[in-house]
């Protein structure tokens, strides 16, 4: 039975390990954009030993590039996008603090593994409801790559952003479960 969760960022390891796949998360606080291009200049940092452009300590980082912003509007479109592309990236993220990630689709064992070591939690948004996930954004400013356009790491607040865990820290996957669940034996 799934429950319902209202958190706020950054996470701490006892909230995480008590998620569930399948669980409803409400996040509210500050979250960060980054994709592909941008998760490598971070790995890339972190393999340097250098700063990053914040603190990941319980940090959520959300795969989005938004489109530009109607006016009055802090962001525009903020859907996910497919998380596969950041899977050599993520497990370094997470053995260095950060204890979330929202995207969709599936991710790979070694992200999995991950979680299930540090207590990171791979979260789903929905895909193709970029528009109604972009108005639980308040705030959005770019803190790094301003180069990547769309693509660069902004630091945006959330307030009751709904997310589903999709890993969890004990290996489970909620599309596993949910396939097994309707397969015919």
């Amino acid at each position: 039975m799934s429950k319902t969760y209202n958190l706020t960022t950054p996470l701490n390891e006892t909230e995480t390990r008590q998620l569930k796949s399948g669980d409803i998360v409400l996040l509210t606080g500050k979250l960060y954009t980054a994709r592909d291009a941008a998760h490598k200049k971070l790995t890339d940092l972190i393999a340097q030993g250098k700063e990053l452009p914040f603190d990941i300590k319980g940090s959520v980082i959300y795969f989005v590039g938004p489109t530009p912003a109607k006016p009055g509007e802090p962001i525009g479109s903020a859907g996910p996008t497919t998380s596969y592309r950041m899977d050599s990236y993520s497990p370094t993220m997470i053995a260095n603090g950060s204890l979330g990630m929202i995207g969709k689709g599936k991710r790979n064992q070694e992200v999995r593994d991950a979680c299930s070591k540090h207590g990171a939690i791979y979260f789903g948004a929905t895909g193709g409801a970029g528009a109604l996930l972009g108005k639980k954004i308040k705030s959005s400013k770019i803190i790094a790559y301003p180069e990547l356009g769309p693509e660069a790491v902004r630091q945006i607040e959330v307030v009751d952003f709904p997310v589903t865990v999709i890993n969890d820290s004990h290996d489970n996957d909620l599309y596993q479960i949910g396939r097994e669940k309707f397969e015919v034996k």
